[in-house]
């Protein structure tokens, strides 16, 4: 872990501590089934076809998930942004070939756990099976979440609702990308922010 800040360590432990506690001495003995990794902008970590092996804990930067549809276009499903997880689930815990992408929006610095890694953690640190519980519960309710604001929603309230909740994000990523993660072309994006300076 040399090729990392001591810093970024802390902001591991500061979110594992936001869901279980452990001891300083347990989180040295931890960081060890993490190895540190970086990429480029627009680098895939991940392919179609692969089998997902790794997960990501940002410290820096952004990463996506996507698919590509039947016309071609790229379908973003999710971002992960520092102080968070990505990877791709079903994939992962399967240990199946993908169906998505994951890739890095900005040039990023990650903790990555292997799969077979991620099991040997568990059986020696139990707290962290409560921690990863915790984290795949709060994404499935932002799922959920997010579900239910595309169907209750016009795809304007869509944009304008990402945009009071996550201005800083909004100003780090594309407008191509945010017009994916939201279902619509960037043209029509763009007609919508036009329509909110006017």
């Amino acid at each position: 872990m040399k090729n990392v800040y001591q810093g970024n360590l802390i902001m591991l432990k500061t979110h594992i501590d936001k869901f279980v506690k452990i001891s300083d001495e347990e989180f040295v003995d931890i960081i060890k089934y993490f190895q540190a990794q970086t990429f480029k902008k627009k680098e895939n970590l991940l392919n179609e076809g692969q089998v997902c092996k790794i997960n990501y804990f940002v410290l820096k930067g952004i990463l996506r998930k996507f698919f590509i549809n039947e016309k071609g276009v790229e379908q973003t499903t999710e971002f992960a942004i520092e102080n968070w997880w990505m990877t791709e689930t079903f994939s992962y815990l399967n240990q199946t070939p993908t169906e998505f992408y994951i890739q890095a929006v900005e040039n990023a610095e990650v903790l990555a756990i292997h799969q077979n890694t991620y099991n040997n953690l568990l059986e020696k640190h139990p707290i962290m099976e409560k921690y990863f519980r915790c984290i795949y519960q709060k994404a499935y309710a932002a799922a959920q979440m997010r579900i239910k604001f595309l169907y209750e929603h016009s795809r304007e309230e869509l944009y304008h609702h990402f945009r009071r909740s996550q201005p800083g994000f909004l100003q780090r990523v594309p407008q191509y990308l945010i017009a994916s993660y939201l279902g619509f072309t960037p043209e029509y994006l763009s007609e919508i922010r036009r329509k909110s300076v006017s």
